[in-house]
């Protein structure tokens, strides 16, 4: 029997609505069979859905599961901070004061209240070091670029199976026209840096194509898994601000820093829709 359920909208790494990444939540996820959460995932068309359910870890506060229009994710960076700002705002009470612990298919993530800024702990790199050379040229063929384009090819894989490709600058990786037929089985980031004196130190885009996103917006997952090659590569300092989405007309803000206890990956949620689904 279909129940009415709490459901909220909102963009994230963005506090101007409309310039980020949508998430659809629905916040009373318990009871759906994992057919009906796809089956939701698909309706909505999203980058990403989220469905909050009880946690069975005693250290979390909620535990979430993720689903793009294509499948089920283990972890992705931008539902993260969505679904911990839907969950605060529907009355969630966490354990532990000025964070929240959130419970997903890779175990235990950890989010750091800022004010009205959320920020997630970037989890380890489950795969790391230079892409397989089948696969380089691979990629060179998608982004339509020579080698000596393409700086790096990594695997920045912390979930979600992502490689990342550095190039030599911002504006290189704006000008990408990529072919995603030839992306097929990629999940494929790319990095580059503004000149010196910007705002933004980096732009970033994700091509996700054969799980039903050709090009996301913003995202976390991605950002999380650069930050931890970036910074321990040389290639950017503690603390910077990453661009993601121009290419789509959005204007997505990525708030990275490195502390003590972990690198961060932070951004601003702004919410759009409230109210009730029947699943």
């Amino acid at each position: 029997m279909s129940l009415l359920r709490r459901f909220v909208q909102v963009d994230v790494f963005t506090a101007q609505p409309l310039k980020g990444n949508a998430l659809a939540v629905v916040v009373d996820g318990g009871g759906l069979s994992d057919a009906e959460m796809a089956a939701f995932a698909r309706w909505t068309n999203l980058s990403e859905t989220t469905f909050l359910l009880e946690p069975t870890d005693p250290a979390a506060d909620y535990r979430v599961r993720i689903f793009t229009p294509g499948g089920e994710l283990p972890f992705a960076g931008h539902p993260t901070l969505g679904s911990a700002h839907a969950w605060l705002a529907s009355g969630g009470d966490p354990k532990k004061p000025g964070e929240v612990m959130q419970q997903c298919e890779i175990g235990l993530v950890r989010i750091k209240r800022q004010g009205a800024r959320l920020a997630f702990a970037a989890p380890p790199l489950r795969r790391s070091g230079p892409v397989e050379p089948e696969l380089r040229e691979q990629a060179l063929r998608a982004l339509g670029l020579q080698e000596a384009e393409m700086l790096d090819l990594v695997w920045v894989d912390n979930g979600p199976q992502w490689m990342a490709a550095r190039l030599a600058s911002a504006e290189a990786v704006l000008a990408l026209k990529p072919d995603f037929i030839a992306m097929k089985g990629l999940k494929l980031g790319v990095v580059g840096a503004y000149p010196a004196g910007q705002e933004l130190q980096f732009e970033v885009r994700g091509f996700v194509p054969g799980l039903g996103v050709p090009e996301d917006p913003v995202t976390g997952s991605l950002n999380a898994g650069l930050a931890l090659w970036l910074m321990q590569a040389g290639h950017a300092p503690e603390a910077y601000l990453a661009g993601q989405g121009k290419a789509l007309g959005r204007d997505g803000r990525v708030h990275v820093w490195r502390d003590a206890e972990a690198t961060w990956i932070g951004g601003d949620v702004a919410s759009l829709i409230h109210g009730q689904v029947r699943l």
